[in-house]
């Protein structure tokens, strides 16, 4: 089967070349082969989102959400057929591919209350001199997003684009093309005029044509550092508008007086679920003194977990290689390996939670964003050496500790430099209105990818300077 490109309204077979057949992650079975959109194909998604932009825009805001809240309800009614969909493409399990669908309802439903939040601010300046703001949208808008999360991550950006007044195209990842190609016919369904979204399918040639092209006024983008940051100057370059959000080495600290029980089930959660697979996963395990009762608790929680039911798959047997590698490296190292999560059986792309201990900050594990179900321990005596860890670390997404002190809790939150803290939260991401976005090496643009700086992304602003004599003449008369 050959996977499609949806251009005004349309799902096209385009491209000069196809990509490797892609597999599920789950069984090996085969799912499709991807057409490479080259510069041509982008070139037709541009035209076709421009024209329709010139209509689009110009429809109230109040008119636009209308579209959102019918689509809010089909991708409800459709969820299990989604959340299918993407386990089918990605390998995680149904309860997974159901929450990411959830979450970005909700931004469908931040998006759909742009009416309350696009209203401007008005000022009288001087006498009879007043200064006030308009919203406008961009233009023709893109988004390249990432195999993790198929639907969810789209739905960080589409939405809020679109419902400013923008026409949005969407690069998804090349390992997960179907999701997003469902979620386009449920937008026609809801009524989104045709060319306000279109879908280019491709691999580095496609993301390269939506960087160069010059009529695409921004992108947004979701993967690794070194991806990013690429992605960001090229971007700029072209003097679009960027914001990249890049990879992590999320830190969570435990302290002596943590709930073992909450911290475990928690712990755990972050670490393993999506099998490790999202830039929130926790990496690297930082305990603060005698913690042996609650890494106990966490290396049984982790057992209870069966690879295919609790456990999601791998992307891709390249992936489950690597990661893989980085355990069989550790102990060669010496490290101790509490449970080892290599070597599950096919079909399917699987590795168990891996728990290694006794690592030190120089080993790679405690650096690497592994981007799996591995989480590696650090011992220190105290808690502003561990602060000293976290900070150190290039990346700023996420930073966690598990206490039932306050006052730690506090001293943690104020000397942690990621853009989001979790106490007693292992995967601390905001809900709206406060957006999501890390620090550092983790993300590269101004503001946040979701929430109230979502709206000064999407769109520029008009500032209108007015003075009125006190008498005026009626020309309507």
């Amino acid at each position: 089967m050959i996977v499609h490109h949806y251009l005004h309204g349309t799902r096209v077979q385009a491209g000069s070349r196809s990509l490797d057949s892609l597999a599920s992650p789950v069984d090996g079975s085969p799912l499709g082969t991807v057409q490479v959109a080259d510069f041509s194909v982008v070139d037709q998604a541009v035209q076709s989102a421009r024209q329709a932009f010139q209509s689009w825009s110009l429809v109230p805001v109040k008119d636009r959400v209308q579209v959102l809240y019918k689509f809010k309800m089909l991708v409800e009614n459709h969820i299990g057929d989604l959340a299918k969909q993407v386990t089918a493409e990605n390998g995680k399990t149904l309860a997974e591919s159901t929450a990411g669908l959830a979450r970005g309802v909700e931004i469908v439903e931040y998006a759909a209350s742009l009416p309350q939040l696009l209203a401007g601010d008005i000022l009288e300046v001087s006498s009879g001199v007043d200064c006030y703001t308009r919203r406008f949208p961009l233009g023709v808008v893109a988004g390249i997003t990432p195999f993790n999360f198929p639907a969810m991550v789209p739905m960080w950006m589409f939405p809020m684009a679109i419902a400013c007044g923008n026409s949005f195209i969407l690069k998804p990842s090349e390992q997960v093309p179907f999701t997003p190609l469902m979620l386009a016919d449920l937008l026609k369904e809801a009524g989104l005029p045709e060319g306000v979204f279109n879908v280019v399918q491709g691999d580095r040639e496609t993301v390269e044509a939506v960087l160069d092209h010059p009529g695409i006024s921004a992108v947004a983008f979701v993967g690794s550092t070194p991806v990013a940051k690429a992605v960001y100057e090229r971007g700029i370059a072209g003097n679009k508008r960027m914001l990249t959000l890049g990879g992590a080495k999320n830190h969570l600290v435990i302290v002596p007086d943590a709930d073992p029980a909450v911290t475990a089930k928690n712990v755990v959660s972050s670490a393993v679920g999506c099998a490790g697979q999202r830039c929130m996963a926790a990496s690297v395990l930082i305990a603060v003194g005698d913690c042996d009762a609650i890494l106990d608790a966490i290396e049984s929680e982790m057992r209870s977990l069966t690879c295919g039911k609790e456990m999601g798959a791998i992307i891709s047997a390249k992936a489950k290689h690597r990661i893989e590698g980085y355990i069989t490296r550790a102990v060669e190292r010496g490290a101790k390996i509490r449970l080892d999560g290599r070597f599950q059986p096919g079909p399917g792309h699987y590795i168990a939670p891996t728990l290694i201990d006794g690592i030190c900050h120089e080993d790679e594990c405690a650096h690497d964003e592994i981007f799996g179900p591995v989480l590696s321990i650090l011992r220190v005596k105290t808690l502003d050496e561990a602060l000293a860890i976290e900070n150190a670390n290039p990346y700023g997404n996420a930073a966690c500790i598990y206490t039932t002190s306050g006052a730690t809790a506090r001293y943690f939150e104020m000397r942690a430099e990621a853009g989001m803290i979790g106490v007693n939260i292992g995967v601390p991401v905001p809900r709206d209105p406060f957006g999501f976005g890390g620090w550092n090496a983790s993300k590269f643009g101004p503001g946040d990818i979701t929430g109230r700086d979502a709206i000064s992304f999407w769109t520029k602003t008009k500032k209108i300077t007015t003075k009125w004599t006190a008498k005026s003449t009626n020309w309507m008369s």
